[in-house]
């Protein structure tokens, strides 16, 4: 009885990676599908970051889609991972309970962080790379010293498993989302909340604050995007009838915001709220290149990526966007389609 209320949640929070069910499949510890879970550039946008649900973490060189290496350690499924803002480490939260440091360059194990007591659903490092934030199905927000690997604080507030946090660009405040259907604002410097910004009628799953840090961009199950002033709290934008809003993101310009739902990619004018274009194809998780020139979206079916031309997509006809299994990821930045194998992912 006990596996199957575990099995539950589990099935709760993988909504946007399994929209249908898949029945069959057992999430015990130890098993699993090779299911992607998270991406993440690093800040030279040279690598790419995977998580797994069989319980590893997977770095990717971009330009000639080889291996890098494979983080081994965790006991269950990785939801989330993020690197450092130097791109020296990457951080991973997991199933497991734990969060894990990694030297990226080496992928040798750091630290490990232990203390929550559920589910890990969300790693984010400070700008400052000196300390990293995670959010649990406990219910709980802990903040860890990177260099001594301590627990600095705990928030509390959310009446619900938290399933994403983020720092603001200048490190002053998170934000995090939760099942409770709320987004929270904290002080970091007091830890304190700041405010509770309510509206979105089902899980909030992602969360990401504009370049500027002025405005807050949240997607939800309710199948809304939600764009928030952060000093007033007031709602700014509602864009409706998206389906089960998995992944939003901002550019690094923030002149565009980008969203997924399992099986299409949205953009975004971030000023206006116009749709520019859509993406057609399976899309749990999205990413954007430091550079703002390319988008990578993952999507737990099947382990797929995409790496998408924005500029072709926004300002005329696509070129060819790279669909591979991860274990052939070819790149495909700018001025570099032609040679890309399996073109797939045009603008319909």
């Amino acid at each position: 009885m006990k596996t199957q209320v575990v099995h539950q949640v589990r099935f709760a929070l993988i909504a946007c990676l399994i929209v249908f069910g898949l029945p069959g499949i057992s999430y015990a510890q130890g098993s699993g599908p090779d299911w992607a879970t998270s991406v993440a550039y690093s800040p030279d946008g040279d690598a790419v970051a995977s998580g797994s649900f069989n319980q590893t973490v997977r770095l990717w060189d971009v330009a000639t889609g080889t291996r890098l290496t494979t983080l081994e350690g965790h006991t269950d499924l990785v939801w989330d991972v993020a690197y450092s803002p130097d791109g020296s480490t990457l951080v991973s939260g997991s199933f497991d309970r734990t969060i894990r440091l990694w030297d990226a360059m080496t992928g040798e194990l750091l630290t490990t962080l232990r203390g929550h007591r559920g589910d890990v659903f969300s790693v984010s490092y400070s700008p400052g790379g000196d300390a990293v934030a995670s959010g649990s199905r406990d219910e709980t927000i802990r903040l860890w010293d990177v260099a001594t690997g301590t627990r600095l604080t705990t928030l509390e507030g959310h009446t619900a498993g938290v399933t994403v946090v983020s720092y603001s660009p200048d490190g002053s405040r998170l934000a995090s989302g939760s099942f409770d259907r709320t987004i929270r604002l904290w002080d970091m410097g007091a830890g304190t909340l700041l405010n509770t910004l309510e509206g979105h009628t089902d899980v909030v799953w992602s969360v990401a604050y504009s370049p500027d840090g002025r405005t807050l961009v949240s997607g939800s199950r309710d199948q809304t995007i939600r764009l928030w002033d952060v000093a007033t709290g007031e709602l700014l934008t509602t864009l409706e009838g998206l389906g089960n809003i998995c992944s939003v993101a901002y550019s690094p310009d923030g002149g565009t915001l980008a969203s997924a739902n399992g099986t299409t990619i949205h953009l975004w004018d971030a000023a206006t709220g116009e749709l520019l274009t859509t993406l057609e194809g399976y899309a749990d998780f999205v990413a954007y290149s430091p550079d703002g020139r390319t988008l990578a979206s993952a999507a737990g079916r099947g382990y797929w990526v995409r790496f998408w031309d924005l500029a072709s997509y926004i300002g005329g006809e696509p070129t060819a966007a790279a669909e591979t299994s991860w274990g052939r990821i070819k790149s495909h930045l700018q001025g570099r389609a032609a040679g890309v194998l399996a073109t797939k992912g045009t603008k319909r």
